[in-house]
């Protein structure tokens, strides 16, 4: 195995667009991004993960068969990311791949991440770390978010209470408040309604810029049914998915007459509103919160954030020094290099585990 500083982070979120490849190096004591790539899905393989989070006949069959593509999938992008870099693959430690998630039910003792882990060491000659999630959850946690332990890292600011916000197909949020330990959770949707309404409606992948939300009008009732799930009350640590929130979910909320533009301006509002409500459960109104994730790019939704968070500077990870798009894909690399040092990843008091610990496997190139 590689003892070189450089190792590549891999993301594929529950938004399903693609992969978010980053090449990371730790050599000295401010992380830095050496090079990204990115790798889409197309609609044929986001139709196929999504049609495997319903249980039916033979999905273990295709969800193994899925596994592997998205292995070489992820080869792909490990190759593109190294091209750009003008890296060889002998002189990266490993990769930190996430997977893609397609069960999270903590409370039932389990996690799925897809991947193969073991075929995109053999494509790539580069050792893998995989399977964060489910030691924390054999610890009694929820195994998610584990991104606050980077944001505390590289975000933390010692005088100021500052909020580092995700919005990925899932929102989360940690809470860095001076002097005390960093809190986080799921606080709820993030883009995955917003871009499965988008999708059905106007046959894009996701509403750019939050335009088509602009353009309709909040329904009020919609929203009180919307929020009316137990999740946004249930205290943390709490983690949520697609199990909680879907477009079968959100059609039996609907009355049936509403315009779609509407809908989705109600979709961006319950975004907005899950984040204030997860900002009152941790520290309430923080000075500053900055976004990461796709959703950073809906300014639709960041002036909705704005306007409910009148106290707040709200402004995107851009604005500490890195890209909001690579943020999380950074943090599994990050996370991959405590595994090979044999360091705890997770924080007990982020996810409920009953201490640290290790996170992941490493499959060795």
């Amino acid at each position: 195995m590689s003892t070189t500083p450089l190792i590549v982070g891999l993301m594929s979120g529950t938004s399903l667009d693609g992969v978010d490849a980053v090449l990371v190096d730790f050599s000295q004591d401010k992380i830095a991004l050496r090079a990204s790539a990115y790798l889409p899905y197309s609609e044929a393989l986001r139709r196929q993960i999504l049609e495997l989070h319903q249980s039916r006949e033979g999905e273990l069959h295709e969800a193994l068969l899925l596994a592997n593509r998205l292995a070489q999938i992820y080869a792909a992008a490990v190759q593109q990311l190294l091209g750009t870099a003008g890296v060889a693959a002998a002189v990266v430690a490993a990769i930190g791949c996430h997977g893609q998630t397609l069960r999270h039910q903590p409370a039932q003792g389990y996690t799925l991440q897809l991947n193969n882990p073991a075929l995109l060491a053999e494509l790539t000659g580069i050792s893998v770390v995989a399977d964060f999630r489910s030691r924390d959850i054999a610890a009694g946690g929820q195994g998610a978010p584990l991104v606050p332990a980077f944001h505390e890292l590289v975000f933390r600011a010692p005088q100021r209470h500052r909020v580092i916000l995700n919005l990925g197909g899932i929102a989360n949020l940690t809470d860095l408040a001076p002097g005390l330990p960093a809190l986080g959770f799921d606080c709820g949707v993030g883009n995955i309604l917003l871009d499965a309404w988008s999708s059905r409606h106007l046959g894009q992948a996701y509403d750019e810029g939050g335009r088509w939300a602009a353009s309709g009008r909040l329904l009020p009732g919609l929203l009180r049914r919307l929020l009316a799930h137990p999740y946004f009350d249930q205290p943390p640590p709490k983690s949520c998915g697609r199990e909680q929130f879907n477009l079968a979910w959100l059609e039996g909320c609907l009355v049936g007459d509403e315009a779609t533009a509407d809908v989705q301006a109600t979709l961006l509002e319950l975004t907005a509103v899950g984040v204030q409500r997860g900002l009152v459960q941790a520290r309430g109104e923080p000075a500053e919160i900055y976004l990461c994730g796709g959703g950073a790019h809906n300014a639709a939704l960041l002036q909705s954030l704005q306007q409910r968070l009148r106290q707040t500077r709200v402004a995107t990870t851009e604005a500490l020094g890195l890209a909001p798009d690579w943020v999380e894909a950074i943090a599994f690399a990050w996370l991959a290099q405590r595994t090979l040092a044999g360091l705890p990843g997770n924080l007990p008091e982020v996810t409920g585990a009953r201490g640290p610990r290790v996170l992941g496997a490493i499959y060795p190139a």
